[in-house]
């Protein structure tokens, strides 16, 4: 990893100089995390997918954080069976003493985030999909050799992953979302991978969940079972993007993001400027989050008691309906016209504001990014040839 640093994208350069990267070990396992943001906020913890790390939110944490939000991005641990994962995460919480969570999940990360919900109701308080899935029998079909996963070679397991990513010319903003995604690949070991296909392919489905499907968004391209499973779940049908739209549209996701965040409830404190607290370390983040555990509240009640739709954004002009759905909106990505509402003067504010915050960072950034250019162009091509 440190060898890419300098050939890396300028904002990545950025985000590692300012966010500290956590290792601490729980047993067993060791979880490698982000934690930025104000401390005192119920934070959204980011669960990515097979070829994934901690650090493809890295856009999302950057973004949130300065809006006063507090998001946690994890690397999947090496866990080889689901319970496994919903105790382990467990852990991971109460080390960090955090109990009301939301999760923002991608891929196996959704699947993962869907389980841990269905286990442990009273501690997720709202979830994020995108792109992800209810039933795993489906990849253990296409997948017979599971059986020997934790013997094959690591570079056969990073040539089977990367071949789930879509081929083809893709537009430039995909095509370095992959190119990311790619260089995260690499550095990840043999057990680290078939650990991620083990949770990929041990059969398993996810059951009812105690949570409203108010509290729930959908962030997908298309209609898929999940949307069918949660018919009250919010809809962000973003227009493109491709395999790992959080990197390839950071301003639309973590737009939805963030009004996911407000409806449900969650406070930002921008007070709180990120990375001016003491608890730099990983062993001081259990003083963290103390205002998140009452266990009072059920899942899908708001403890302020505002009403759920207040967060209902949408295109000027569209012709809505309202037959009692309460979908996301805003002027960028294309999403369901279900909603009678329309932009209120907050929304239209959020996202002035979200604008001018994205022209300042891309204007301070530029030297870097400028500077790392056509480094990146190179490595990224020998990365993927060399695949």
């Amino acid at each position: 990893m440190k060898a890419g640093v300098s050939q890396a994208p300028g904002d990545y350069v950025y985000f590692k100089s300012q966010v500290p990267l956590h290792k601490i070990s729980i047993g067993n396992k060791q979880w490698r995390y982000y934690d930025f943001g104000p401390k005192s906020v119920p934070p959204l913890i980011c669960i990515p997918g097979i070829a994934g790390t901690a650090d493809v939110y890295y856009k999302q944490i950057m973004s949130l954080s300065i809006k006063g939000y507090r998001v946690i991005s994890v690397d999947i641990p090496r866990i080889w069976n689901h319970m496994e994962w919903v105790q382990s995460f467990e852990k991971f919480l109460d080390t960090l003493s955090i109990y009301h969570i939301h999760l923002y999940g991608t891929s196996l990360g959704g699947f993962l985030a869907l389980v841990f919900a269905q286990h442990r109701p009273r501690r997720v308080k709202s979830l994020v999909l995108s792109n992800t899935f209810l039933e795993t029998h489906k990849f253990a079909a296409a997948m017979p050799w599971s059986p020997i996963v934790n013997w094959t070679p690591a570079f056969l397991l990073k040539r089977y992953i990367l071949s789930g990513i879509r081929d083809g010319s893709h537009e430039p903003f995909i095509a370095d979302s992959i190119d990311f995604v790619v260089g995260q690949v690499e550095i990840l070991s043999s057990d680290d991978l078939s650990s991620r296909l083990k949770l990929n392919v041990n059969a398993a489905s996810v059951g009812p969940l105690s949570l409203s499907d108010s509290f729930i968004t959908i962030m997908d391209q298309l209609k898929d079972q999940v949307s069918e499973r949660f018919p009250g779940a919010r809809r962000a049908i973003l227009k493109t993007g491709g395999d790992f739209p959080f990197l390839s549209r950071p301003d639309e996701v973590n737009l939805y993001l963030q009004l996911h965040l407000r409806r449900v409830g969650v406070e930002a404190q921008l007070d709180n400027q990120p990375g001016t607290s003491k608890d730099d370390g990983a062993d001081q983040s259990t003083d963290d989050n103390q205002g998140g555990n009452n266990f009072d509240s059920l899942p899908g009640q708001r403890n302020d008691g505002a009403n759920d739709g207040a967060y209902q954004p949408k295109t000027s002009g569209q012709n809505g309906d309202n037959n009692g759905s309460d979908e996301t909106k805003s002027s960028g990505p294309n999403t369901d016209n279900t909603s009678g509402s329309v932009l209120s003067s907050e929304d239209i504010g959020i996202m002035k504001e979200f604008m001018a915050f994205q022209l300042l960072v891309q204007a301070s950034l530029f030297p870097v990014m400028l500077q790392h250019q056509m480094g990146v162009f190179s490595v990224s091509c020998k990365m993927l040839f060399n695949v």
